[in-house]
């Protein structure tokens, strides 16, 4: 073009140079204008041309040049601005054909040609965001939490990391076999052909993996669009006889070539995927070893399954519902809803039964991808290793233990819910629950309401409006006979979020009579339901000891061979569960992220209402709900049971010998001083003093002794812990207090080994009569005087209320004696009268005294049983005992001089001062004992106790909710369950948001 343009230009010059243009003699070429130059020689150096001075007289112009036509002396003019005509078109030609800017727009047309060409080639990729699923979510943030020199280092060897990859040969023979079968086969047989000009060797055809793909998708397109234009024109006039029988035959041909393509299409996509799952698998369980040390994120469904299961804790008293999405699982009893769920979490992990009731109760499954097949509770930590058979055998145990635990007496079913988390390679994610199949009839060991409490339980979740509804339907059975679809179509008439399955499908085939009447099942048309989608499934041949690949494979063969796929009733992605999961998990997904931001600000408005209560009833009280209550009962009460060890040695050992002696006395006063009293000497006195304390020592002392030290630290104990702290008194924790103080007391038992060291010290210290010294002697004169004149004032109080009152009380009191009281009366002054005679009787009467007494008062006209005068001689006998003993005590005031001669030469006998020091020591010794073993030993035990206690009732949520009671916990609870609840939903949204 250059080179044309330059040519042209010489012309030009050339015949402007040969022309006159009113001068007669021609211009040589070479002395043409500087422009012409500029545009056909751009190299010429123009800007730096200077002309030379000239000396001219007459100056011509011309439009292209300027020359001297002759030299004159006349004018001798300089070189500089000349009056002269421009042509300025021609330089700006000239500037804008410059190489420069040719090239310049030669790029920018290129670059725009480029990217057209890029964004046409862009476009006809295919469009890879449905395969982003395969790489985890962790690996788009590992050059966030990795760093790789470290990682370069760690790596293996080049051969060990050759183990790990897959054998790209193999897959390589498996895509060639692929082709093989795409390639055209024997003439006549029609067949589905690939273009294979790109993939020529094996390199090739790796890469051209998903294009393979493509074009597969594209074949089975054409052939569906061969297949239509053969059907319309298979449905032309009556003209075409002839030819329509050879286009059914191409028809059905087709669709047969079709189908098989496609489940060919099919087992290439599944066993991409299998070697897809078993890479991902490794890389998550080196990263399990410790490879990447860094903390995994919580999957999303795994945080959506924790919502929910908050969700069903909490109680709805403030009308937030839980319109949160979930797919609920309904059908018939027997219909195979569980088998059809197991299907989807590829495992057997549901208990089974021919015919009768399993599932007993809602199990909520929450499926999740990992690296390995396993299964865990919610509250538990075991996890169940689905690959092995005992496994899935305990698994299966722990689920129907856990269905018949729910189950309240006199129940068949439970509403309790059960949550399962299933985790796996390859599992769809989503939450699905199985619910007790519907019944039609109550049968024998059922509760009488157990049809309606599954109608209620299936309608309280159904009723969700986000809750995807998978309505499961025994396809073996008649249509008629199914009572879920009424359900079903109850709460959702309209269909907009149900996805019916039809079980058995291998079955139906067999026993119905008529095709058509599965596909009117699956068109929709049978049942008054509406639907998303219709499903066919089949899910095994009804032994429970089917394997899940061998379900699977059985399904496959099924279909392929099945006449509803080849007749075109069903389609292909209406069959295999496979298709029934990936559709189901599809909707749920598409549901959560329409509903979730609703239900979340609905719970953050709830939130907003429990605070303002809160703050209106409780402004100074710290927001506890009931476990951060129990904490806090819990300290408190820790801190009382430690301050039993700050009370002092001298309390405890007042409070124990005191208790000790009101327990004891009776059976000293009674069985040990008033028979030794009754002696006549005082060595028979100290010998039946020594036997009854041996055998009293033996048998009863050591026993009473415990007793008495476990009463005792129980009334401490009982003390600390009901007393109150002034202002800081909650009486919140009171009846938790007194629940772990009656537990405790229950639980406690002291150390058995106690009694017999107990057993040798008492005897020991009753075994000593040596009194050391004059103030020992008076003190056991007192703690004699004591016991005396309180038996004594016991004694008179007894013989009052038997005779009734004196001529004092009566005058007083206007009150008077019964006629029992007289006879009592008249008995008393008789036997007075007796004792006074004879001031050392014995203790007891003999009977004629009894017949003399009798005698004496009936001659006054007193009828007297002989029995009355036994016993109200036993009284009388007692007080005149008690008033000679406390004379006796009186004159061994000034007996201890005498007992340290040991009564030598004095008829003062003070033996029975003696039996009262040595009680008295050994209550001192046995309190001081008991009060070491309280202060050492149990009171560290019965604090262990209560700890224990106190954790057991830490686990007992129907404990502490029985115990902390009152409407502040309940609206404490309220308020951190909604907390708990927005927080967790508003971190899911965000991780739903960045999956996005």
């Amino acid at each position: 073009m250059w080179r044309t343009r330059a040519a042209a230009a010489c012309v030009i010059c050339r015949s402007l140079a040969n022309s006159s243009c009113g001068i007669k003699r021609k211009s040589p070429l070479q002395n043409l204008h500087l422009v012409c130059h500029s545009i056909h020689h751009p190299s010429y150096p123009s800007s730096k041309f200077q002309r030379p001075p000239l000396r001219i007289s007459i100056q011509l112009f011309s439009s292209l040049n300027r020359l001297p036509l002759r030299k004159t002396k006349l004018l001798n003019v300089k070189y500089g601005y000349q009056f002269h005509r421009n042509f300025w078109l021609a330089r700006l030609a000239s500037r804008l054909l410059k190489v420069r800017y040719l090239i310049l727009g030669s790029a920018v047309g290129g670059g725009y040609t480029a990217k057209k060409t890029y964004d046409q080639w862009k476009d006809m990729m295919p469009d890879l965001d449905e395969y982003k699923w395969i790489i985890p979510d962790f690996v788009w943030e590992l050059d966030e939490l990795i760093d790789f020199e470290k990682l370069i280092k760690a790596l293996p060897d080049a051969d060990d990391l050759a183990k790990l990859l897959p054998d790209f040969d193999k897959i390589g023979e498996s895509f060639a076999s692929l082709k093989g079968f795409l390639s055209p086969g024997a003439p006549g047989e029609t067949a589905f052909r690939a273009t294979d000009q790109g993939y020529d060797n094996d390199k090739q055809f790796k890469k051209g993996l998903l294009g393979e793909l493509i074009l597969l998708q594209q074949q089975i397109q054409q052939h569906e669009e061969e297949a239509r234009r053969a059907t319309g024109q298979y449905n032309m006039g009556s003209s075409q006889q002839k030819r329509k029988v050879s286009d059914k035959e191409k028809i059905d041909q087709l669709q047969e070539e079709l189908l098989r393509t496609q489940l060919k299409y099919q087992r290439m996509l599944e066993r991409l995927e299998k070697e897809n799952k078993e890479l991902r698998k490794l890389v998550l369980q080196r990263d399990d070893k410790g490879i990447h040390q860094r903390k995994l994120k919580k999957s999303l469904i795994d945080m959506y399954s924790e919502v929910l299961d908050i969700l069903s804790d909490y109680d709805a008293s403030y009308n937030t519902q839980d319109h949160l999405p979930r797919v609920v699982v309904v059908g018939d009893q027997s219909a195979g809803k569980t088998s059809v769920l197991e299907m989807i979490a590829q495992a057997r992990i549901f208990p089974r039964g021919s015919g009768e009731m399993m599932t007993r109760s809602p199990v909520k499954v929450t499926l999740s991808e990992g690296p390995h097949h396993v299964a865990l509770f919610k509250d538990s930590s075991r996890e169940f290793d689905l690959t092995k058979e005992e496994d899935l055998a305990a698994l299966r145990n722990e689920i129907e233990i856990r269905m018949r635990n729910s189950v309240k007496e006199g129940c068949t079913v439970s509403t309790e819910t059960i949550s399962l988390s299933v985790k796996g390679p390859g599992l769809q994610r989503m939450v699905l629950v199985d619910l007790p199949g519907v019944i039609s009839t109550v049968t024998s060991g059922m509760a009488p309401d157990t049809k309606e409490t599954i109608f209620s339980i299936s309608k309280a979740y159904m009723q969700n409006p986000n809750a995807i509804i998978l309505c499961i339907q025994d396809g073996s059975v008649d249509a008629e006979r199914s009572i879920v679809t009424d359900l079903v179509s109850q709460m959702d008439p309209q269909g907009k979020r149900t996805i019916f399955v039809l079980t058995k499908v291998d079955l139906a085939e067999k026993n119905v009579a008529s095709p058509n009447r599965i596909q009117q099942i699956i068109e929709g048309k049978l049942f008054p339901m509406k639907a998303l989608g219709y499903f066919a499934v089949v899910t095994g041949k009804g032994n429970s000891s089917e394997s899940i690949e061998s379900i699977k494979e059985y399904e496959e063969e099924f279909f392929q061979n099945s006449k509803l796929l080849k007749t075109s009733m069903l389609k292909a992605h209406q069959v295999t569960t496979k298709n029934l999961s990936l559709a189901v998990s599809d909707c749920f997904w598409k549901m959560v992220r329409e509903s979730v931001e609703q239900q979340a600000d609905a719970f953050k408005a709830t939130r907003f209402n429990l605070e303002t209560e809160w703050k209106n009833n409780y402004p100074r009280l710290r927001e506890l709900d009931r476990n951060e209550l129990f904490e806090k009962a819990k300290n408190e009460i820790l801190d009382e049971v430690i301050s039993l060890t700050q009370v002092t040695p001298k309390h405890w050992e007042e409070i124990l010998e005191k208790t000790l002696w009101e327990r004891v006395s009776t059976h000293v006063i009674e069985n040990i001083y008033l028979p030794a009293a009754q002696t006549t000497n005082s060595g028979t006195f100290n010998t039946t003093v020594d036997i009854k304390l041996k055998q009293w020592t033996d048998k009863q002392l050591p026993n009473k002794a415990v007793e008495v030290a476990w009463e005792t630290l129980q009334e401490e104990f009982s003390r600390f812990m009901t007393e109150k702290k002034g202002k800081e008194h909650d009486d919140i924790f009171d009846k938790l207090k007194q629940a772990v103080k009656e537990e405790t007391i229950k639980r406690h038992r002291w150390n058995e080994r106690a009694e017999d060291s107990l057993r040798v010290i008492q005897h020991n210290a009753l075994e000593d009569r040596s009194i050391s010294d004059k103030q020992q002697w008076d003190a056991a004169i007192h703690f004699m005087e004591e016991t005396l004149q309180s038996r004594l004032k016991d004694t008179e109080s007894v013989i009052e209320d038997m005779v009734g009152p004196d001529w004092k009380k009566r005058w007083l009191h206007w009150v008077g004696r019964t006629k029992e009281q007289n006879i009592r009366n008249e008995t008393k002054n008789e036997l007075e009268k007796l004792i006074k005679c004879n001031e050392d009787h014995a203790a007891y009467l003999a009977n004629d005294e009894v017949t003399t007494v009798r005698k004496n008062l009936e001659a006054r006209g007193v009828t007297v049983d002989p029995c009355l005068i036994k016993d109200t001689w036993h009284q009388i006998y007692r007080r005149f005992f008690l008033k000679s003993a406390l004379n006796h005590c009186n004159l061994c005031r000034r007996g201890f001089y005498y007992y340290q001669r040991h009564f030598v030469d004095s008829e003062l006998e003070c033996n029975d001062v003696v039996l009262f020091w040595r009680i008295q020591r050994m209550l001192a010794i046995t309190a001081n004992t008991l009060r070491q073993q309280l202060t050492n030993t149990e009171v560290r035990r019965l604090e262990k106790n209560v700890k224990e206690v106190l954790e057991d009732f830490a686990e007992d949520n129907e404990k502490k909710v029985m115990l902390l009671t009152g409407k502040r916990v309940q609206l404490a609870e309220d308020l951190k369950k909604v907390r708990e609840i927005q927080e967790k939903l508003e971190a899911f949204i965000e991780a739903l948001h960045q999956e996005k």
